[in-house]
């Protein structure tokens, strides 16, 4: 029996075109011992995993959160509204409530996007998710690529600054 090593001492040495993997370059990446040692190892598994719809969702509901008490703090005290979050299962609305009305925009988590509705339930847009080649997890909106507080701000900004 011929064991792997005397197998793969018999073969012949191999033309430059059938370089091992570790000799090669691929795209921007070199693959070689010493460029692995210097270069901390992209998880893009684990990235790839943190952009996904629930995960962001929750990031999101942190961050309107957020805005919220910025807004109420920001508020005079003899202000005849205020903002708060209400919780309705796994959605989550803004209000506004004032002396004669009360508005709202709605962020409801679906199987393919975020939804984000007026206070009639209206579709106002929907947020979807690229992981981008960067290794960027990215929301679009309105058929545009946007960080986190531009969403937020297409979503709220009227509810918070435009005092019906």
């Amino acid at each position: 029996m011929i064991t792997l090593e005397e197998r793969l001492a018999a073969r012949p040495s191999r033309p430059q075109a059938c370089r091992t993997i570790t000799e090669i370059q691929l795209g921007d990446e070199d693959l070689s011992n010493e460029a692995e040692n210097d270069k901390p190892k992209f998880d893009w598994v684990a990235q790839r995993a943190a952009c996904s719809l629930p995960k962001v969702f929750k990031a999101l509901r942190s961050d309107v959160e957020d805005d919220v008490l910025a807004c109420n703090a920001q508020r005079e005290d003899v202000s005849a509204y205020e903002f708060s979050i209400v919780e309705k299962g796994p959605d989550f609305s803004v209000l506004l409530e004032a002396k004669d009305f009360t508005r709202s925009v709605t962020f409801c988590l679906e199987d393919h996007a975020i939804l984000v509705l007026d206070h009639s339930g209206n579709h106002m847009f929907e947020i979807t998710l690229n992981f981008d080649d960067s290794g960027k997890c990215r929301m679009k909106a309105k058929e545009e690529n946007r960080e986190p507080w531009q969403v937020r701000r297409m979503a709220l900004e009227d509810l918070l600054f435009r005092i019906y």
